[in-house]
């Protein structure tokens, strides 16, 4: 796969993946569409760190890093929202 067609991909990736992120935050307010929100911007960090800043080829260390933040910021959103209902 050539370096044009991985950004692209994931381009319109990003793009599904926002409007899902969109459509399900309209739709109410329950813990499973929190859930929801917040895999497709995990999914959606994966895709940014892998296909835009290429780490995939990177030492693990680099992308553990990178992939770990925002699932510690989820799992931190979630617990509060857990806690505070």
């Amino acid at each position: 796969m050539s370096a044009s067609t991985t950004l692209i991909a994931c381009w319109l990736g990003l793009a599904v993946l926002s409007v899902a992120s969109v459509q399900l935050g309209s739709s109410g307010a329950t813990l499973s569409l929190a859930v929801a929100v917040l895999l497709a911007a995990l999914g959606k960090a994966w895709l940014i760190t892998d296909g835009f800043m290429e780490l995939r080829h990177a030492p693990r260390l680099w992308r553990g890093l990178l992939l770990a933040w925002p699932l510690t910021m989820a799992l931190g959103a979630l617990l509060a929202l857990h806690f505070s209902s």
